[in-house]
């Protein structure tokens, strides 16, 4: 064998040496990195009662007459007396206001009506928007008073329902992702367990949307808050 070819020889020992020993250095890194990417994506819950903290309720009420500005002046005292009742059991001007009141004339254009009833009717709603959840209660428990004076109150109109609102969940927030977080963790170390595994760090977590949402039809002033949390975490043996 000639020098070139012993030096050739030489040089392919060498690189088939160095392939297998890269190929060997790769095929680690690779299971390596396939450990690293076992994971396990969990969800945890976190919800609250929570009382509403704001009310808005509009008092609508209905009237009829056959003489349009006697009929005006029905409608406005009837707002004296619903702002009077609302006053009397706490709620301040700054937390009551009157809407426009609406007027239809049933004998003009299409509304024309039976001439048997009166020719105007009337629509006044009076809301409040007041943070005294509590004694809006209390008020709505004695309004029954004001039909006893004559006023028509339409409490089953859609328009006319009081609505209850929680505006204080960035102060629920901090604790309720915290609730999550560790209940997706104890659901993770559960299957981790159940696989002969354990749970390694997070590999990215989602806190998902919070809900509010009336606890049931009955107590629209209770909120159920809401949160799901998504984590993925890593799993090792």
């Amino acid at each position: 064998m000639n020098t070139n070819s012993r030096n050739a020889w030489i040089l392919g020992a060498f690189f088939t040496l160095g392939t297998i020993a890269g190929a060997y250095t790769l095929g680690q890194q690779l299971m390596s990195i396939k450990a690293l990417e076992r994971t396990v994506q969990v969800k945890g819950l976190s919800e609250r009662d929570i009382a509403a903290d704001t009310v808005i309720w509009p008092i609508k009420f209905n009237d009829v007459g056959n003489e349009l500005t006697a009929l005006v002046a029905s409608v406005e005292k009837k707002n004296e007396q619903v702002i009077a009742f609302l006053k009397l059991h706490g709620f301040t001007d700054d937390e009551i206001s009157v809407s426009v009141p609406a007027f239809v004339d049933r004998q003009a254009g299409y509304n024309d009506g039976n001439p048997n009833q009166p020719r105007f009717t009337a629509t006044s709603i009076v809301t409040v928007y007041s943070t005294n959840v509590d004694m809006a209660h209390g008020a709505m428990q004695k309004l029954l008073d004001l039909s006893k004076n004559g006023i028509a109150i339409a409490g089953q109109d859609y328009d006319s329902k009081a609505e209850f609102l929680f505006t204080g969940l960035n102060s629920v927030k901090p604790q309720m992702i915290e609730e999550a977080t560790r209940n997706a963790r104890e659901v993770a170390e559960k299957f981790a367990a159940d696989s002969n595994s354990r749970v390694g760090k997070i590999k990215q977590a989602n806190q998902g949307q919070f809900s509010i949402s009336d606890r049931d039809s009955s107590t629209p002033h209770i909120k159920k808050v809401r949160v799901v949390a998504t984590v993925d975490y890593y799993l090792a043996d």
